[in-house]
């Protein structure tokens, strides 16, 4: 299946591999990340990653991977709402990485949750590792998506499972014009008013209309080799959040 989101790239003319051009966009928009996030989404992205939480609050894993963890938003809430064991966050880019280490330190939980950089088309984890995967606002940034769904297959423990929250484009006819104008003017007004890169933030609504959504992207994980495959829309279809299990026999 051809993913086009794969093919939109952080920095036009810019003839690196988009995973090099994804980690020296978050390393330049990491002082302005959290800010922009709270700005774009009204606050909503908090009860976005809340649902997600309670979808996965069931399963009750106690080791917990967070991929494209960012400034850590995520694996500070799981760690504070499942009580796991211990949570495992990895991202690209370094300077994502350490504001989100001096978040978790803020937080008091040091000893639970563990940030490192890494590449997720290329985890640098032992197979069956994981009792759960979670993605928040990170595959349409993936190279390769197929490949990053097998890496989190890989790592996933049998029965484990995985949650994938992402952007995506509302189908009504009524939302989908205001959306579009928010997301191509307005975002990207105000991220070069905040951000000093002025391309991040028309990178930012290409790259959620190029992403694979709803039944593709779940085709997507099957075909990667998960089951039960889901989606849940939330918030006039602006955000989607995709869960599955990782077979118990191969």
């Amino acid at each position: 299946m051809e993913v086009k989101a794969e093919k939109i790239n952080p920095y036009r003319n810019d003839s690196r591999p988009k995973t090099e051009q994804v980690r020296d966009m978050f390393d330049s928009i990491a002082p302005a990340y959290d800010f922009m996030n709270r700005a774009m989404t009204f606050g909503v992205d908090r009860r976005w990653r809340s649902k997600a939480v309670a979808m996965i609050a069931a399963a009750g894993p106690r080791t917990i991977l967070d991929i494209a963890t960012g400034t850590a938003d995520l694996a500070i809430k799981l760690a504070r709402e499942l009580n796991p064991d211990h949570v495992t966050g990895v991202d690209l880019s370094e300077a994502m990485i350490e504001i989100g280490r001096r978040k978790v330190a803020e937080a008091g939980l040091g000893q639970k949750i563990d940030l490192r950089q890494a590449d997720c088309l290329d985890l640098p984890f032992d197979d069956n590792t994981f009792d759960c995967v979670t993605v928040a606002y990170g595959v349409r940034n993936f190279e390769h998506l197929d490949r990053g769904y097998r890496e989190m297959l890989r790592v996933l423990k049998p029965g484990g499972t995985v949650c994938v929250i992402e952007l995506s484009t509302p189908t009504s006819p009524i939302v989908k014009p205001f959306y579009k104008l928010y997301t191509s003017t307005l975002i990207p007004a105000v991220g070069r008013l905040v951000s000093k890169d002025v391309r991040a933030y028309s990178y930012l609504p290409e790259s959620i209309a190029a992403v694979p959504q709803g039944e593709r992207m779940l085709g997507l994980m099957t075909g990667a080799g998960f089951t039960g495959c889901r989606c849940r829309t939330l918030t006039f279809g602006t955000c989607s959040i995709y869960t599955a299990v990782k077979p118990t026999v191969s």
